[in-house]
């Protein structure tokens, strides 16, 4: 390897460094911005911009569990847990008026897209000891109220995404607004955003 391939490898570790230490420090991670710090015109322009940016955001918390189950016991498949989240979710979408199959698929790639940030990470870190975590967050307390409350907002925008989620526009607009939340990630977030963002569009 080249001196100059080798600092640009060490430049993109040191991001995932970044990255990690702000979810590490009880700092939930966001990469994308939260819906309500759009900018006031992105709804219109884009319908499903809010949607896409709580994708991006469930994904920072990736890092967190990321750094609480490394080195541990505790494997990155949790079936029981995973069951758990997609069942309630499909018994609360009747009541909201969302496709239960369209809302159970789209949180299956949330939790998809959790697993490579994870995975990601654990690669990072198995290679690149000096960059593992040196704490362990608490998932019952730091991380899963947090994603209750993601689950609550997205829940709420498909909802009202509904007719741009099966419009004719919607890949395209879709793919905007994965474009413009995926500006401020680094590779490996970006990637865990495509999976969570692949089924934001309803089936023909």
């Amino acid at each position: 390897m080249s001196r100059g391939s080798k600092r640009q490898g060490v430049a993109v570790l040191a991001l995932g460094a970044v990255l990690l230490l702000g979810s590490c420090a009880g700092r939930p991670t966001g990469p994308a911005p939260a819906p309500s710090q759009q900018p006031s015109g992105a709804a219109a322009a884009d319908p499903l911009s809010d949607l896409v940016a709580l994708a991006a955001r469930r994904i920072g918390t990736g890092d967190v569990v990321a750094a609480a189950k490394f080195g541990t016991p505790t494997a990155i498949d949790d079936p029981a847990r995973e069951k758990q989240e997609l069942d309630a979710v499909a018994a609360e979408s009747p009541g909201l008026g969302i496709n239960p199959a369209e809302s159970t698929q789209f949180f299956r790639d949330q939790i998809a897209a959790s697993k490579v940030v994870q995975r990601g990470l654990y690669q990072l870190w198995t290679a690149h000891p000096e960059l593992r975590p040196t704490t362990k967050p608490d998932l019952t307390k730091t991380v899963r109220p947090e994603l209750d409350a993601l689950t609550t907002e997205i829940m709420s925008q498909l909802k009202v995404t509904t007719a741009a989620r099966h419009s004719g526009a919607c890949a395209a607009q879709s793919a905007a607004a994965v474009t413009d939340a995926g500006k401020p990630l680094d590779q490996l977030h970006r990637d865990a955003l495509a999976v969570a963002t692949r089924s934001v569009c309803a089936p023909a």
